[in-house]
């Protein structure tokens, strides 16, 4: 297994991904890590400062819990619900939405947190196959994260899982030549790095939700494979990027407001079966409010417009 995944980073590791000209809306879909948001709103604001110029409007669809492998703990939540589906919501996400690109980040979740089972890896795969299928069915692009490291107290059996899920996604850019970009094996990379120095050192207290230096590393994973060369040097953090312009902890502040204002919106809106969530505003008026954070931010940005780098 070591020598594929070094065979896999070798063949892949310049992979990138250019976003087409005319792209408009961004769907982000995913867990409770994704759900959490901050490497979302770390991606919607290095557009909006760096290239505003796109007009990305990006729409993070993240929900906690969430599988695309159907399978759920019977003691999942205490016994309360089982584990959302991806594919009960995926079409009417799709409609409604109307995207022209989904990031997908699952895998965390679709091993329940158990040991390498081939059965479970079989349900993974299946589900990521249909939502890879619905998505360009519906005339989207698709672009799969593979899942953040897992950093529990179980010997690492199950981190072990989520490198087999990671590799057989990175296997399918040569298999299927589908678009994936890695941020678990960064992540384990840095992960070993810090520990080196520091060994109490963790992206997730409970080994399974990153904190936002967690997030920060899986946002500029992601802003390098859509080619921001700003970000392409190991020692370039994406919060330095970012806080080193002007306004520029105002206006992530703003991007993260307006993110929490419309996934709580939009989720409702499109409907789920993950209880006690967010209800949210009602869409229309969720937009409204959006729009005003918007125009918010865009003045900050005008301000040190003639200093950004050239697309």
């Amino acid at each position: 297994m070591v020598v594929l995944f070094v065979g896999l980073q070798q063949n892949f590791f310049s992979q990138n991904f250019d976003i087409k000209e005319g792209t408009k809306r961004i769907v982000f879909i995913g867990n409770s890590i994704t759900y959490a948001g901050t490497y979302v709103s770390c991606i919607d604001t290095y557009f909006s400062m760096l290239h505003p110029q796109k007009k990305f409007e990006i729409i993070n669809l993240g929900l906690p819990s969430e599988t695309v492998s159907g399978l759920s703990e019977p003691n999942h939540a205490k016994g309360a619900f089982p584990r959302p589906i991806l594919n009960e919501r995926l079409d009417r996400l799709l409609i409604q939405t109307k995207p022209d690109l989904v990031f997908a980040c699952y895998g965390m979740n679709d091993g329940i947190y158990l040991p390498f089972d081939k059965q479970r890896f079989e349900k993974f795969k299946n589900g990521i196959h249909k939502l890879h299928q619905a998505v360009t069915d519906y005339g989207a692009e698709i672009v799969h994260i593979t899942p953040p490291v897992f950093d529990g107290d179980d010997n690492n059996s199950y981190a072990r899982v989520l490198d087999h899920y990671t590799d057989w996604l990175i296997e399918q850019r040569k298999t299927l030549q589908w678009n994936v970009v890695d941020i678990h094996y960064p992540m384990k990379k840095e992960l070993e790095s810090q520990r080196a120095d520091n060994p109490t050192f963790a992206f997730a207290k409970d080994g399974i939700h990153p904190n936002e230096e967690g997030h920060f590393l899986m946002a500029k994973n992601i802003l390098i494979y859509l080619g921001a060369r700003e970000l392409d040097q190991s020692d370039t953090s994406i919060q330095n990027l970012i806080f080193s312009y002007p306004d520029g902890d105002q206006i992530f502040d703003l991007v993260k407001k307006r993110q929490q204002l419309l996934k709580d919106a939009w989720l409702t809106f499109i409907g789920h079966q993950r209880p006690k969530m967010n209800t949210g505003l009602p869409l229309e008026e969720a937009k409204r409010k959006a729009e005003k954070l918007k125009l918010n931010i865009e003045t900050l940005v005008k301000k040190y417009k003639s200093t950004q780098v050239t697309p």
